[in-house]
């Protein structure tokens, strides 16, 4: 989600804390639209990282520095001589609005004091950072709009600074109750949308988590609500700005899985259950810092991963066609029996017809019923039978070719759909490469050119300790699939798997010892959840000793043949965290 107005004050609440009274002690541009502060506030040290790019608009302090260029561009060197060991009397946020204003005091160059105002807009593709004076008249700003470029404001040098009112918004800070339902209670629109489109910093999702909270329906039309229920609906709000009043903040991350699918300031009870998961945080910095890491992390490794999606998407696609032409050809095959079956009669009973039949009705003796039997006028009832036995072989000839042809089609589509699980659970770079040497090996990438060096492998499978103490490992891919079973594995250790989909290989060392039922658990929930079953409620894991376990003659790596398994239902959850 992008930065909404609750961030934004929860963010405000902890710059104030933090920085003011400090001193602004460096000012670096490590990107041409970013800036990157220093500033040193009693015998704290804070770097401050403000964002105004337009995929990507931030605010939060962090411990990373970044290079910056040799030569500082313009907007960082105005701000150097304005404001460079200014320091910062206030920090505010106009409303609930997505700005950030910090009021800093320097010297100029008589001597004298003066004050500056940055004003930080987290806007979206509208974001800037703007810099005034103490009459809000422009001075500069890390992005330049004229006229042309928007109709609303004008950023420019000299320009007078406003917040511009493109929408009629009221602040949820100062709203009454009359206000709030005449405002909400009139809009011909969905509770939760009538809540962002009337009141500013409200995102759509704190929308939807105010009606949850209410226990309203979202989606119901804000002006059929009840006077009861707008009266009720205030009083919730009203909950929920008295916690942002008093600086009650609790930074979460929700996850589902291990992906990170919203974060907010304050608790999100419309995200309780269905596998999701909140993961509190100490300070709105750290959260931000951790939700854009992880998401890059994940964006990053989908687009090196692209390329290897669509070939092996476009591969299963074709062998789905394939498969499913096969299987017609194969049904079309099942009538072979019944023209072995006709000859088989006409050589029979062939002799009771004189010639010139078109059908012929006679005792089946297979099934002790009469059938009737087409008949080709102008043969003998030998011609007729030989004709019938040339249609069963070429349909039996038939029948074995396919048979054979939807096996291998079937195989193939197994082990493309095991390549596209390894592809789901790849977590890095380097996961990437074993997976892009299979497609290489069984001639869905081009093999290198004469020459070039093949890659160095790193990646491991995943390793966690069971709560009572036990080693299980994951493989991420065929290959390490294929390791862990036959080298790694010794004949008594367990191996699990989930059932009838592709998913790792999770395999339990035992130690010749025997495993308490919870690692069973543990192990079995680790096999649910690196499979394509992770985002079921429920996964059906087999489960076995090595030593049972035998490869499949000439399959694709990975692919096993067991017997006398057990069988549990898991939960897709990692209970466990992974050893490094």
């Amino acid at each position: 989600m992008a930065l909404d107005g609750i961030v934004m004050a929860n963010l405000a609440a902890e710059m104030k804390n933090r920085l003011e009274g400090g001193k602004i002690a460096k000012i670096a541009q490590p990107e041409k639209d970013e800036l990157l502060f220093t500033i040193k506030n009693q015998k704290n040290t804070w770097r401050l990282l403000i964002s105004a790019s337009a995929s990507l608009p931030l605010v939060y302090f962090t411990e990373s520095n970044k290079q910056s260029p040799l030569t500082a561009p313009n907007f960082c060197m105005l701000l150097r001589k304005h404001i460079g060991n200014g320091r910062i009397l206030k920090i505010s946020q106009p409303g609930l609005e997505r700005i950030l204003c910090l009021e800093i005091e320097h010297l100029d160059e008589l001597g004298d004091k003066r004050v500056k105002k940055l004003i930080i807009e987290i806007m979206g593709k509208h974001s800037n950072i703007i810099f005034c004076n103490e009459e809000d008249m422009i001075l500069d700003s890390i992005k330049h709009i004229s006229a042309q470029v928007s109709s609303v404001r004008e950023v420019l040098p000299g320009r007078t600074y406003f917040i511009p009112q493109t929408t009629e918004k009221r602040d949820p800070l100062t709203i009454t109750q009359d206000e709030f339902i005449k405002t909400i209670g009139t809009t011909p629109a969905p509770i939760q949308k009538a809540l962002y489109l009337k009141l500013t910093g409200f995102s759509p999702i704190m929308g939807h988590e105010l009606c949850h909270l209410a226990s309203l329906d979202g989606d119901h039309s804000a002006n059929e609500l009840s006077e009861m229920e707008m009266i009720h609906l205030y009083r919730t709000f009203s909950h929920l700005m008295e916690d942002i009043r008093q600086e009650n903040f609790s930074p979460n991350i929700i996850y589902r899985q291990e992906e990170p699918v919203e974060f907010s300031a304050l608790p999100m009870t419309c995200y309780e259950g269905d596998g999701y998961e909140a993961v509190s945080f100490e300070s709105i910095s750290s959260l931000l810092e951790s939700y854009y890491a992880s998401k890059n992390t994940i964006t990053r490794i989908r687009q090196k991963s692209v390329d290897l999606r669509k070939i092996v998407q476009t591969a299963l696609e074709r062998n789905y066609k394939k498969f499913d032409l096969q299987e017609k050809q194969l049904k079309d095959t099942e009538k072979k029996d019944k023209y072995k079956v006709y000859g088989e009669l006409l050589n029979t009973y062939g002799y009771e017809l004189s010639g010139g039949e078109k059908k012929f009705t006679c005792l089946n003796y297979y099934t002790n019923e009469e059938i009737t039997i087409p008949l080709d006028d102008q043969l003998s009832a030998k011609e007729n039978a030989q004709k019938f036995f040339d249609k069963y072989n070429k349909l039996k000839r038939t029948f074995e070719a396919v048979t054979e042809q939807i096996k291998e089609t079937r195989q193939e589509i197994d082990h493309l759909e095991s390549v596209s699980a390894a592809l789901d659970i790849a977590l890095k770079e380097e996961d990437l490469v074993q997976i892009k040497e299979e497609l290489m090996e069984y001639g869905y990438v081009k093999h290198r050119r004469a020459g070039d060096k093949k890659p160095k492998v790193t990646s491991k499978p995943f390793h966690y300790i069971s709560s009572d103490g036990f080693h299980i490992y994951v493989g991420k891919n065929n290959y390490q699939n294929e390791e862990l079973t036959f080298k790694v594995a010794t004949g008594n250790d367990w191996w699990f798997h989930a059932k009838g989909i592709p998913g790792s290989h999770v395999i339990v060392k035992s130690e010749g010892k025997d495993l308490p039922d919870r690692v069973y658990e543990e192990a079995g929930a680790l096999a649910a959840y690196y499979s394509k079953g992770r985002d079921s409620d429920k996964v059906e894991v087999d489960y076995i000793q090595k030593k049972q376990i035998k490869k499949v003659t000439g399959a694709a790596p990975g692919f096993v043949i067991y017997h006398t398994n057990y069988s549990m239902v898991a939960e897709p959850k990692l209970y466990l965290e992974e050893i490094q």
